[in-house]
């Protein structure tokens, strides 16, 4: 039976998760900085390739931010061989421990494309796949930021994992989107072992 993960474990209070792909990248300063406004923990799925020590991952580690793996440079694991996924996903995970002196437990596929392979290999490197629950579209809406709101917002549900970038267009709406998460009666957490589901 494949085990990956696509919400949270159930909770007491109607809560999501924001989940942030493809950096750490110039942008993350700033959503670290509205993130710390709303007293918000989100994860992160990094890409090793654009990870390095003067990019300000310390901060993100420092605030109580999760970070996961996104690989090394975000291929299609379906068109990789076995070895290239394994490398692919523990070298990142090797990486990323390596700069931040964190555990990696987490693991986002690619475009959330995996086969066989991939849960092999996650199972043996420990990595739980975390998908997501509420796409907010928000790569493709440079030019209608509003309308990453709207995604999420009109698509709420109990402990679901929202799916997000380091984007230009994604922090230009973060708080609206995160009030208008809150005007629904949604609480935030963060991906941990005691929350996955």
């Amino acid at each position: 039976m494949i085990t990956k993960v696509n919400q949270i474990k159930e909770t007491s209070k109607q809560a999501v998760v924001l989940t942030f792909d493809d950096g750490p990248g110039k942008y993350l300063p700033e959503i670290l900085t509205i993130l710390q406004r709303y007293d918000i923990q989100a994860t992160f799925f990094w890409q090793s390739r654009f990870l390095y020590k003067k990019r300000p991952w310390r901060r993100t580690v420092e605030e109580g931010h999760t970070i996961g793996s996104h690989t090394i440079n975000h291929p299609n694991l379906l068109k990789l061989t076995y070895d290239e996924q394994y490398r692919q996903i523990h070298k990142s995970k090797q990486y990323i421990e390596a700069i931040t002196s964190q555990d990696v437990e987490l693991f986002r596929p690619p475009f959330g494309a995996y086969n066989e392979c991939t849960i092999k290999i996650t199972k043996e490197l420990h990595l739980l796949p975390v998908l997501w629950s509420i796409s907010s579209f928000d790569w493709s809406l440079k030019h209608n930021p509003i309308e990453i709101v709207n995604n999420v917002v009109d698509n709420l549900h109990d402990d679901g994992i929202i799916l997000l970038h380091e984007l230009e267009q994604t922090v230009k709406i973060l708080p609206e989107l995160i009030e208008g998460i809150q005007a629904k009666g949604f609480q935030f957490t963060n991906l941990s072992r005691s929350n996955w589901r």
